[in-house]
């Protein structure tokens, strides 16, 4: 493993990285050093603990939402955007594959 020294908002770190890795921890350090920058640029918090908190917050929703985005658009489309499920038929066709030990209803 590799060590590469970084900056997040003027402050020097060590830090481990697989090899092959330094291009993305690259652009790792540099989002975080943006957002934890934004947040002290913009007054309201000053202490690097708390900035680093408030940036690791908004990264991971980011993330989470990107992850949401991106699960929603492989999901096929359904065949009409108004039409439901014959629920009446999906139970009775799983009555019928448990049969009557099993009946759902």
């Amino acid at each position: 493993m590799k060590q590469m020294e970084v900056t997040i908002m003027g402050q020097s770190y060590l830090l481990g990285c697989p090899d092959g890795g330094e291009a993305a921890l690259s652009k790792a350090v540099s989002q975080v050093d943006r957002e934890m920058s934004a947040i002290r640029d913009a007054g309201r918090v000053k202490a690097r603990e708390r900035i680093a908190v408030l940036a690791a917050l908004n990264l991971a929703y980011q993330l989470a939402e990107s992850g949401t985005a991106a699960a929603t658009e492989s999901r096929p489309a359904p065949a009409a955007a108004n039409s439901l499920p014959d629920l009446d038929g999906m139970i009775r066709r799983l009555d019928e594959a448990l049969g009557h030990d099993g009946q759902l209803l």
